[in-house]
């Protein structure tokens, strides 16, 4: 059972979202489309992808990427960083100079054309992620902050994956554990205790955390607070 459930838990650290800012790398590889027979947009574990790159582009047989998607600010007037979802994974399966068709190894939501591919890295899940730990002593003096969920969702739940503003250049690291905080903003009330979130990977100014513990949904803009 337990091995069932640390290959359930890296599956879902691998469908995580990520940050992003604007809708992708310009020089990314691209869906384009499938080997069938009727032009469709949207695929699943049983389709061979074309992807819109081949050797010229770099791209190898037996190639791993996964395939995400940017997911635009419903105000489009807002910047900064905005969810990127990971659709799935895929694996080279035949290249030419130009194209190159992929095999799906695995599927978090429906691939779609257009969707762009990362490369590949296998998801190490730190064993703090697998449980609530309310050990440590907090440090008020720096907390992060819950930016969103995949789909740019502004609420989340135990065991699910969110994106906060704690990277790398914070002394985030994976592993690294935080207790979740919201300001009421009422005079003189202190801050709510939500809930525990543990990181699980970073980039140089956001991470992906997971939620170990709630109390109640947590929500963007709500505080993680460092259990040192």
């Amino acid at each position: 059972f337990a091995q069932t459930q640390d290959a359930a838990l890296r599956l879902a650290a691998a469908c995580a979202p990520r940050a992003g800012l604007g809708s992708g790398p310009d020089s990314a590889l691209r869906i384009i489309g499938s080997q069938d027979t009727t032009p469709r947009s949207l695929f699943g574990s049983s389709d061979l992808l074309v992807v819109g790159g081949g050797t010229a582009s770099g791209v190898q047989l037996g190639q791993q990427f996964f395939v995400r998607r940017s997911v635009a600010m419903l105000d489009r007037r807002a910047v900064g960083f905005h969810a990127v979802n990971t659709v799935g994974w895929v694996r080279i399966a035949a290249v030419n100079q130009t194209t190159a068709i992929a095999l799906v190894d695995a599927v978090c939501d429906g691939i779609m054309i257009g969707d762009y591919l990362e490369p590949y890295a296998e998801p190490v899940v730190p064993a703090a992620a697998s449980r609530a730990d309310r050990t440590g002593e907090l440090d008020f003096s720096d907390p992060g902050r819950v930016l969103f969920g995949d789909d740019n969702h502004s609420t989340g739940g135990v065991g699910r994956f969110m994106v906060a503003d704690l990277g790398t250049a914070r002394s985030a690291a994976a592993g690294s554990r935080y207790a979740v905080y919201r300001d009421v903003r009422l005079p003189g009330v202190p801050l709510a205790y939500v809930g525990e979130a543990v990181v699980v990977s970073t980039e140089a100014d956001t991470s992906v955390v997971r939620l170990t513990l709630t109390r109640d949904a947590v929500t963007t803009g709500d505080l993680l607070v460092p259990r040192r």
